[in-house]
């Protein structure tokens, strides 16, 4: 079978040349300007080039001459993928000996009749009958004799070389002229796609409308088309706040559109959210944002997720950076494909302003409209061997009562060292602790844990931005819920550090290493001050020896046992001192305490008739000062 793509290619490719002939610019016209009355006949060329003599001996070489030669002299060379082999000359074309080479290579040069762009554009521009057809030939009507101008023998060569010039000329005009038809009727023709029968029908019912309406009065005509563009409506609202006509302002724009059926709705609205590139904070979950979706504006607490490749929804506390990711929150149901912008507040005081910088937090789109969410948070419980008995054993700490071991029974779990088992029944003492298989023996030290997840459940909070309803002034001062961290601020309350992220003082136990131990043959070996010395020192066996054992005679043996006495009884008295001093002391100390708090009673009590009194005489004034008003 051969190749589809070579069917008539001559043909479509000659089609595809008279179409960019038509379609482009002439680029020589642009770049050199109009130069017709330079460029001379290609025949005269020709004639000139062959019949060059130089002194009426020599004749120029004509191009095929040329062409031969360089052949002939190319025969012998070697083969090689370069251009021209290594060891020849680089011509230099600035000459003007090598400059005829190359001369008819650029726009400027000579071409053939079929490949001179000027020469066939100037073949379209031609009409099929020539301007000497008025003043040739001619036949009279009425008595039908032909009249024939006479020629001589030159001008009859010379008619001969035109007619078959003009033949050729009109060969070529009839060719093109069929190839721009079959153009014409796959591209120029009227259009016969189902669009294009769309659009027709719907200019002719314009057209009908505009005929059958036009000698119709306003009221009568909006009965049936409603209202054009560009008409004054009178609109009627009904459950209006009264505020909105108290704070009216004329100057303020009013932006009304109109909602779907199902579009009144408020439900769970998932959409692909990112955080926008130029704003300085990334987004934290449950955190308030104003969004404008659609013909709504409205405050609302939404949860950030991702979805990952098991289509659950895992969620996630800040969004990405750099990236999109779902969010899901309580507002109105909105068609799916509608974009969204949010914020995180439309106050446009000057600090919020300079302090916020960019004010759009986030963009996105609506994907899914659901009645219920299902975002799943990882859960990592951790428990500790209890006992152990062979690849069975009693695991604690990570369940509070027996009630949530049954929810969690077959759940797979892992200890650290990773070692896999599987949660088989609940114990009765002590509360939460379970009976758990593993595929092989565990040690006390191990930790055991379970990976889980846990849904969590997006806030249904849902406030539309009551703008319209505020006096002028405060049209832009919109305050809706706040930020944790705004209202962390506001009050001073600082977040209570983790123990975990402390710096505590690192304490190690001193490294205690192995005694070198050396072979016997290496001992042999080493010289005698390398040789490892096992012994006892010299000093400590002197010290040994000095030392003489003092025996104490029968005396100093009473006076040293009744000293240990009366130092034994007064370390008793001593201690007993102190005890008491102790007690006196603390006794004391919660008299003072006493002392201080009748203080501070009395204190109060004094301060509390002090401030009542003054609020009596405060009240006293005031209602003499009404008195003397009246």
């Amino acid at each position: 079978m051969g190749l589809k793509w070579k069917e008539n290619i001559k043909n479509r490719a000659q089609e595809a040349y008279l179409t960019r002939l038509k379609m482009r610019r002439n680029i020589m016209k642009l770049v050199y300007g109009i130069f017709d009355n330079k460029i001379e006949n290609s025949d005269e060329q020709d004639d000139t080039n062959d019949d060059d003599e130089i002194g009426g001996l020599f004749k120029v070489a004509s191009q095929k001459q040329q062409k031969l030669k360089i052949e002939k002299d190319s025969m012998d060379l070697e083969e090689s993928s370069l251009l021209m082999p290594w060891h020849t000359d680089v011509q230099d074309f600035t000459d003007p000996e090598n400059k005829w080479m190359i001369q008819n290579c650029f726009v400027t040069g000579k071409w053939n009749e079929a490949e001179d762009a000027n020469e066939l554009l100037k073949l379209d521009a031609t009409e099929l009958s020539s301007d000497s057809d008025e003043f040739g030939d001619f036949e009279d009507l009425e008595t039908g004799e032909k009249f024939i101008k006479s020629e001589s023998s030159k001008d009859k060569r010379e008619n001969k070389d035109e007619q078959s010039d003009q033949m050729n000329k009109k060969r070529l005009i009839e060719k093109k002229l069929k190839l721009k038809q079959k153009f014409d009727a796959e591209y120029d023709g009227e259009g016969t796609s189902y669009y294009d029968e769309l659009k027709l029908s719907a200019e002719k019912q314009a057209q009908l409308n505009k005929s059958i309406f036009e000698n119709m009065t306003d009221d009568l005509r909006v009965q049936f088309e409603g209202y054009r563009p560009g008409m004054y409506v009178r609109i009627e609202f009904e459950n209006v706040a009264s505020e909105f006509v108290t704070n009216f302002d004329p100057t303020y724009p009013i932006v009304i559109g109109a909602l779907n059926m199902g579009e009144e709705n408020i439900g769970y609205v998932n959409v692909k959210i990112k955080k926008h590139r130029w704003y300085k904070k990334i987004l934290k979950a449950n955190d308030p944002l104003i969004i404008s979706l659609g013909w709504r504006r409205f405050q609302t607490v939404p949860l950030y997720s991702k979805l990952e490749d098991d289509l659950k929804f895992r969620y996630l506390k800040y969004t990405p950076e750099h990236l999109s990711c779902n969010a899901h929150f309580w507002g109105p149901i909105t068609p799916q494909g509608t974009g969204f912008l949010a914020l995180q507040t439309c106050q446009g005081d000057l600090q919020t302003v300079t302090q916020q910088g960019f004010r759009i937090a986030a963009t996105g789109t609506v994907q899914e409209i659901d009645k219920s969410t299902k975002i799943m948070k990882k859960l990592k419980l951790v428990g500790h061997p209890m006992k152990i008995y062979k690849k069975t054993a009693f695991i604690k700490g990570m369940f509070n009562s027996s009630l949530e071991v049954a929810k969690f029974e077959g759940a797979k779990i892992k200890t650290v060292s990773g070692i896999r088992g599987q949660i088989k029944k609940a114990v009765n003492k002590p509360e939460g602790c379970f009976r758990a298989t593993f595929e092989d023996k565990i040690q006390l030290s191990d930790i055991v844990f379970c990976r889980t997840w846990y849904k969590v459940d997006v806030q249904q909070f849902y406030t539309p931005i009551t703008t319209l309803l505020l006096p002028p002034d405060k049209k832009n001062s919109w305050k809706g819920i706040r930020t944790k961290g705004e209202l962390k601020r506001q009050m001073n309350i600082r977040s209570p550090a983790e123990k975990d992220s402390l710096y505590k003082e690192i304490v190690r136990d001193p490294k205690v290493f192995k005694p070198l131990v050396i072979p016997k043959k290496l001992q042999h070996a080493l010289p005698y001050r390398d040789k490892p010395n096992h012994g006892v020192k010299m000093a400590e066996r002197k010290k040994k020896i000095d030392r003489v054992a003092v025996i104490k005679e029968p005396y100093e043996q009473k006076v040293s046992k009744v000293m240990k006495m009366i130092r034994t009884a007064y370390d008793h008295k001593q201690q007993h001192l102190r005890e008491k001093t102790n007690e006196r002391l603390e006794k004391h100390r919660q008299m003072i305490q006493a002392i201080e708090a009748n203080k501070s009673k009395k204190l109060k009590r004094e301060k509390r008739e002090v401030f009542r009194m003054k609020s009596k005489t405060q009240i006293r004034e005031e209602k003499k000062m009404e008195k003397n008003v009246k």
